[in-house]
């Protein structure tokens, strides 16, 4: 049975309605009472023919109009009236003007505030195209922010957009506060779930030409699936565009590889971060130095990998290609089939659409030299074969989830016989170092429970008897500064040892805070990992450029080339004027490709790269002393 609703009860369903339209309407309803005051009171002066008792003659429609809207904007406007009828009629005006016409400004002035606010929450659609997507918010953004900004010096209005749960304004301010100079850069900031496809849409990835995903700062289990669905929100949205998109993302756990492979395809490369800082501290407590190779080939300041189709290589083989570059160092080809091939046999030809692969300042820069005569000192070429290895011993102090990557990678590398020994005081190392030591070939390991940053136990175990040492941060137990305040410590108490036994020791040491590392350099340790900073470098380096993957793949891979660092009298003569075309040569009648070299003498001179130099210009002459090395690509 229907119940008959009253009038009453219809205006006031109907007015509800109304307001539940929120602003919009109720700026239309006012707007309309306003009007409808100021004409009404406009009719009842003109058809009652009132006038002020100062006017002679009687008002206008329009005039009429005109007086009642200033009084409904001004009630002091009725100040001055004269003659009780108009005084009434205008009175009348201004009291609808104040709850009318009041209420209507008030009503504007609070939707601007709204919407003021809800700009700030970062939820307006991103109308870029041609942008960097990063999706997810961690301490790795403000490197890449800053990479970028450098990458994108040469480019016509460069944006980056960032959709994270943080919100805007404190993206804005953390930016703000990192950064002091983002060049010619604008970044976007929006508030929103990564892995919401409607979130998604506000950032507009269809129009982005790359998308780097970033994990939480601390270790999750849940990471990783954020990750994939992030993938899946992209690649699998209804309204994805038709072109494959251009994604990066770091992944932790290697069980999730393969998932996210899947889900991704040929769309998305991903990192494996902690395989990947597993295998730069293994390659590099090997070589002294590395890690600043690294670093200047993945940072955007300074010489960088670069691809190039070059017409004139065809039909040439990779040995000649190696001097025609004087301000370039070719390290590779990429083959007509797209296959990376990082200091392939020397006699690999350049076919049509093979591209030779160089590390060069920018990619104008990767350019033939056309020298008809290269100055090669060939009396200056040293034939020395590469040392023996020998058995290595190798002290870690401290622990963490990564070091069980560094022992199998160290097992890839060392010679039978080779032994590790790790002390550290956390309850959980020697369970996973026991499950995984027996399935070792070449490494036999063993663990001292105690605590890594006592200047007693590091006496005791005798480090200078070591041929290598790597300090790990206890990061996860502690947080990063806490950690690297520990590391930092035992550092010292090693510096110690090595003044008082006036003995050198090769350390590499992980440092989670860049700025940390620079008070590290006073331990005068060889090496410093900053493991975000060169996974944010290598996420930069591949959004710009995917094939670098391959590239990267090749280097990290215990398998085929790697970079080493090797003697330069195995090379050249030592104490004369040497250019780098003689070096070069040498390097490539081994079946190696020289890109670089070190000078001893500045390897704690930070202004100096510690002494790397990468990618010198061929012509220019060297003297190399006894302790200089030639960094290059090599299979061993």
């Amino acid at each position: 049975m229907k119940t008959k609703k009253s009038f009453k009860q219809k205006l006031r369903y109907a007015f509800d309605n109304t307001m539940s339209k929120g602003t919009p309407a109720l700026i239309v309803w006012l707007g309309i009472l306003s009007v409808l005051l100021i004409v009404v009171a406009a009719l009842v002066i003109i058809i009652l023919s009132i006038k002020p008792a100062d006017s002679e003659s009687e008002l206008g429609f329009i005039e009429s109009i005109w007086g009642s809207l200033m009084r409904t904007l001004d009630p002091g406007t009725m100040g001055g009236d004269v003659g009780w009828g108009f005084r009434i009629t205008m009175l009348a005006v201004t009291l609808g003007g104040i709850f009318i016409v009041s209420t209507l400004i008030g009503v504007i002035s609070s939707g601007i505030e709204n919407k003021i606010d809800e700009l700030r929450k970062g939820r307006s659609f991103v109308f870029e195209s041609g942008h960097t997507l990063i999706l997810g918010w961690n301490s790795k953004v403000f490197t890449i922010l800053s990479e970028l900004s450098i990458a994108n010096e040469n480019q016509k209005k460069p944006r980056v957009v960032i959709l994270s749960e943080k919100d805007k304004v404190e993206m804005e301010d953390e930016i703000k506060s990192q950064i002091k100079n983002l060049n010619n850069t604008k970044v976007i900031c929006r508030n929103g779930n990564p892995n919401d496809v409607n979130d998604l849409k506000i950032v507009n990835p269809n129009g982005a030409k790359s998308i780097i995903i970033l994990s939480q700062d601390k270790e999750n289990e849940s990471d990783d699936a954020e990750i994939i669905k992030t993938i899946l929100a992209i690649t699998n949205s209804s309204d994805r565009k038709s072109e494959p998109y251009n994604i990066v993302a770091e992944i932790k756990e290697e069980r999730n590889l393969d998932v996210a492979k899947m889900v991704g395809g040929n769309e998305i490369e991903l990192l494996l971060k902690d395989d990947i800082i597993a295998r730069i501290m293994v390659q590099t407590c090997r070589q002294s130095g590395l890690s600043v190779v690294y670093q200047e080939l993945m940072d955007f300041d300074g010489d960088e990998i670069y691809f190039n189709q070059e017409k004139e290589l065809e039909g040439k083989t990779f040995v000649e290609s190696l001097l025609l570059y004087e301000t370039s160092s070719v390290i590779g080809m990429e083959l007509s089939d797209g296959t990376v091939k990082i200091n392939p046999p020397m006699d690999t030809i350049y076919e049509t659409g093979s591209k030779v692969i160089a590390v060069s300042k920018d990619d104008d820069t990767l350019i033939l030299s056309n020298e008809d005569k290269i100055d090669i000192d060939k009396n200056a070429i040293r034939a020395v074969n590469n040392r023996k290895i020998y058995p290595k011993k190798t002290l870690i102090l401290g622990w963490n989830f990564i070091g069980k990557r560094i022992l199998k990678e160290m097992n890839n590398y060392v010679k039978r016989g080779s032994s590790v020994k790790i002390i550290a005081h956390t309850d959980c190392a020697e369970a996973e170092i026991n499950k995984i030591k027996k399935s070792f070939s070449n490494l036999s390991v063993s663990y001292q429970k105690d605590d890594s940053t006592s200047s007693k136990v590091i006496h005791a175990v005798k480090v200078t008897n070591y041929d290598h040492i790597i300090v790990l941060s206890y990061c996860n137990e502690l947080d990063n500064q806490r950690a690297d305040s520990k590391t930092l410590i035992t550092l010292l108490h090693l510096r110690q040892i090595s003044e008082q036994t006036g003995k050198d020791l090769n350390i590499v040491s992980e440092m989670l805070d860049i700025k940390n590392r620079e008070l590290a350099e006073v331990t005068k340790a060889d090496d410093f990992i900053v493991s975000d900073k060169l996974i944010s470098l290598l996420l930069s380096q591949i959004s710009e450029n995917k094939k670098l993957m391959k590239v990267f793949e090749d280097i990290f891979d215990s398998d085929g080339s790697e970079i080493y660092i090797k003697p330069a009298n195995n090379y050249i003569e030592l104490n004369k004027p040497i250019n780098f075309y003689t070096v070069v040569q040498s390097a490539r009648l081994k079946g190696e490709v020289a890109f670089g070299y070190r000078i001893a003498k500045d390897a704690h001179d930070v202004n100096r790269s510690y002494g790397i130099k990468v990618n010198p210009k061929k012509s220019d002459k060297v003297i190399f002393s006894e302790n200089d090395r030639i960094i290059m690509m090599a299979e061993d």
